[in-house]
């Protein structure tokens, strides 16, 4: 392990440990910051978290392959994490949402899962936030029951208590798919102050975004999904408040070179328009070219990515000087390697950006 890897795990400890306020810090962001500039540059940790048979819940005859679409908050002194969990198998019950939490990172390997029980077919991408209009905790993902009549589609599930696994609703729809429309994938939501704004990808370049006021949410008055933003973007669109500077962020991911990367994009209103601030392969928010410790690294491809955020709640506010992102990668061998998607043997990691 490099000694900037060292380095990085060291201030995630110590930050989480002084809690929100001292961590995070105050003021705003200076005006050449990369989430504003572009000019990103960052040092990777080691794996934190990757399939462990004795952990997880025993799956005979179908062994778990890969942890990914992490989504995490800081609560109570300890870090709560949803993620999806694939299995080496196909249908019912191949993908299912996992959960654990522990006081830091480092304990993050040694943590028991606990699976959600929300519904026997696919499910998976979870995000989660606290809604404070309904002081509840919400889980957005994508999911389909056939036994109870859910199409594919975004989906919300409630829980009063983040460190309860088993106290989740099971799975309702945000709104019904429109009419030849994609129902998409990755679904994400982040609210300004009168409005819930839903974004999701579908793997064609385009981000959509649909929108309800505040009152309304989850289920009742959604708009009509409208493009976004239109580039050479893949998919797991995660956007965020950028605090102290009145714009929004979004990490996107990007396919080239036969690897997965980061690009990332600013607006000053959740419905405004979109404008790239790293969003070219040369010029990216996260690749291996710009992994300071790309030599000791174990991802090339970086992929469904979360930032930490400054709080739980439905603003998803991240601050640019102490952000990292939460990551699945995987090295060239493993992703070239598999025969399909749902073989590649994804893990988790963190990236900070380099001194």
């Amino acid at each position: 392990m490099s000694t900037r890897c060292f380095r990085l795990l060291a201030v995630l400890t110590v930050g989480a440990s002084l809690g929100p306020a001292a961590a995070l810090g105050a003021g705003e962001p200076p005006a050449d910051t990369p989430f504003l500039a572009g000019d990103f540059h960052w040092t990777v940790s080691p794996p934190l978290l990757a399939v462990d048979q004795d952990r997880l819940p025993p799956s005979p005859g179908a062994p778990w392959v890969a942890v990914k679409d992490p989504s995490v908050v800081r609560h109570d002194g300890r870090w709560h994490l949803f993620c999806t969990l694939r299995k080496n198998k196909e249908g019912d019950g191949r993908i299912r949402i996992g959960y654990l939490s522990f006081e830091n990172w480092e304990d993050a390997a040694a943590a028991d899962w606990a699976l959600l029980d929300l519904t026997p077919d696919y499910h998976g991408a979870p995000q989660i936030f606290y809604y404070e209009p309904q002081r509840k905790w919400y889980l957005i993902y994508q999911a389909v029951d056939p036994s109870r009549g859910l199409k594919y589609g975004p989906c919300y599930s409630t829980c009063d208590r983040v460190d309860d696994p088993a106290g989740w609703t099971k799975p309702e729809p945000l709104y019904v798919v429109p009419e030849g429309m994609k129902a998409g994938l990755d679904h994400w939501v982040i609210c300004d102050e009168a409005k819930a704004h839903h974004f999701f990808t579908t793997n064609d370049g385009r981000m959509w975004r649909a929108e309800t006021a505040l009152a309304n949410f989850p289920d009742r008055g959604w708009s009509r999904p409208e493009v976004a933003l239109q580039a050479d973007i893949f998919e797991a669109s995660h956007t965020y408040r950028l605090k102290g500077t009145g714009k929004y962020f979004t990490i996107v991911e990007a396919q080239g070179d036969g690897r997965r990367y980061f690009k990332a994009y600013t607006a000053d209103r959740l419905d405004g328009e979109w404008t790239g601030v790293a969003d070219a392969r040369d010029r990216p928010m996260v690749s291996p070219q710009n992994v300071t410790n790309r030599a000791d690294s174990w991802a090339t491809s970086y992929s469904h990515g979360e930032l930490i955020r400054t709080g739980v709640d439905q603003r998803l506010e991240v601050d640019a000087a102490t952000t990292r992102i939460l990551f699945q990668g995987v090295d060239d061998a493993g992703y070239d390697g598999s025969k399909n998607y749902g073989q590649i043997p994804w893990r988790l990691g963190l990236l900070g950006l380099a001194p």
